[in-house]
C-alpha cells in the first residue's frame, strides 16, 4: 500500500514503524529528509538499505 509520506506510512503500518524505529538515527535522519519519496514499507526498506549499505 502507498501513503503520501513517511509519516502517513509509519501512522498507519505498525511493522514499518517498528522496523523504522530499529535504524540508526543517522539513517533516520537521511530517511525523513526524503518523507515525500518514501511512500511503502517497500520503499522505507529499499531506501534504508542503501544509506545502511556502507557500514559494512
Amino acid at each position: 500500500m502507498h501513503y503520501p509520506d513517511l509519516n502517513n506510512l509509519l501512522r498507519s503500518e505498525p511493522e514499518a514503524k517498528r522496523y523504522f524505529d530499529t535504524l540508526p538515527d543517522y539513517a533516520r535522519e537521511q530517511i525523513q529528509t526524503r518523507s515525500g519519496s518514501v511512500n511503502s514499507f517497500a520503499s522505507l526498506r529499499d531506501y534504508a538499505e542503501n544509506i545502511l549499505r556502507g557500514d559494512d
